[in-house]
C-alpha cells in the first residue's frame, strides 16, 4: 500500500508556490499526493507533473461536480455539459500523470431535490457514467466514485448503495472509493461495509470523524485497518482533511472551525498513524 496526502487541506489549485510543502511531504515519507483538478489548462498539469516527478512524488487526482448546470443526473442538457466537463477533467488528470481520479463525480455536491434518487435519476447516472468510463478507458484512468453522507449528496450515501449502482453502470473504469469519514456517518458497521464491498474498492481515504488528525477521533481504526489487510487491498491510503483557508471549499464541506492546531499536525501525525497501524495489522 502507498500513503498519500490530499492537497485540499491547503488549496484547490496546486502550483510551483507549493514546492516547499511538497518537499516536506516527501521528506515526511509520503509516496505521493492527491491533486485537485479544477481550474487551469492542460499545460499547467503537465508542468506540475514534471515538478512532482523531480520530487519523486506519485499522484492521484481528485475532483467534484459543483455546478448544477452540469448535473450528471439532471436534464439532458445538464448531463451533456457534465459529461463534457468530466472529459476535460480526465484529460487534465492524464496530463498530471494520475491513473486514478476520485471524488463525488456522480452528482452535484450539495444539491438536493428534497427526496431520495428517482429511478430516472439513477438511469441518467448510469448513462453519464458509461460515457465517462469510455473516455477514462481511452486514457488509462480509473474513476473512483465516492459515496457521500446524506448531508452532502443524495444519489449514493452508503457503500452498498454505491456498489449496487456500479453493478448497473457495469464499466471497468468506473469503480468505488471508500472514505472513512462518510462511512462513520452512514454505515452501521464501517469496517464490514468495506469488507462487503471490497471487490469494487479502488481507493481509500483515511479521514477522521471530524476531518481533522487521523487517530485522534472516534473512528475504530484497529477494526478498519484489520479489514483493509483482510481484503488484500494494495492501493492508496490517502489522508483527506479540510481547513478554513479556502472559503468556497470550506462552505461546501461545512467546515466552520479548525480541526487541528496546524496543517503540519495533520500530515505528520497522520502519516505516523497510518504507518504504525499498518505495522500492527
Amino acid at each position: 500500500m502507498k500513503i498519500g496526502m490530499n492537497m485540499f487541506l491547503w488549496t484547490t489549485h496546486v502550483g510551483p508556490e507549493h514546492m516547499p510543502l511538497l518537499k516536506d511531504l516527501k521528506a515526511c515519507g509520503y509516496d505521493g499526493v492527491e491533486i485537485p483538478v479544477f481550474e487551469g489548462e492542460i499545460g499547467h498539469y503537465k508542468e506540475l507533473a514534471s515538478l512532482l516527478d523531480d520530487l519523486g512524488l506519485e499522484r492521484t487526482a481528485v475532483a467534484a461536480m459543483g455546478d448544477p448546470a452540469m448535473n450528471l443526473i439532471g436534464t439532458a442538457a445538464e448531463r451533456a455539459r457534465g459529461v463534457d466537463h468530466m472529459r476535460v477533467t480526465l484529460d487534465k488528470a492524464q496530463a498530471l500523470g494520475a491513473s486514478l481520479i476520485c471524488g463525488p463525480l456522480h452528482s452535484t455536491l450539495g444539491h438536493f431535490s428534497g427526496e431520495g434518487p428517482t429511478g430516472e435519476e439513477l438511469a441518467s447516472s448510469v448513462s453519464s457514467q458509461r460515457q465517462i468510463g469510455e473516455h477514462a478507458a481511452g486514457l488509462g484512468i480509473t474513476v473512483a466514485l465516492e459515496a457521500l453522507n446524506r448531508f452532502e449528496c443524495y444519489l449514493v450515501n452508503t457503500m452498498d448503495d454505491l456498489s449496487s449502482h456500479l453493478a448497473e453502470i457495469s464499466h471497468p473504469n468506473i469503480r468505488a472509493m471508500y472514505d472513512s469519514f462518510h462511512a462513520n456517518i452512514e454505515e452501521l458497521d464501517p469496517a464490514a461495509a468495506l469488507t462487503r464491498n471490497a471487490g469494487n474498492v479502488a481507493h481509500i481515504h483515511i479521514s477522521e470523524n471530524d476531518r481533522g488528525v487521523p487517530g485522534r477521533g472516534n473512528i475504530d481504526w484497529p477494526q478498519l485497518y484489520s479489514a483493509i489487510r483482510a481484503i488484500g487491498y494494495d492501493g492508496w491510503l490517502t489522508i483527506e482533511s479540510f481547513g478554513r483557508g479556502l472559503p468556497d471549499l470550506a462552505a461546501a464541506t461545512r467546515v466552520w472551525r479548525d480541526f487541528a492546531e496546524s496543517p503540519e499536525a495533520v500530515y505528520r501525525e497522520g502519516y505516523t498513524h497510518i504507518k504504525r497501524s499498518l505495522e500492527s495489522h
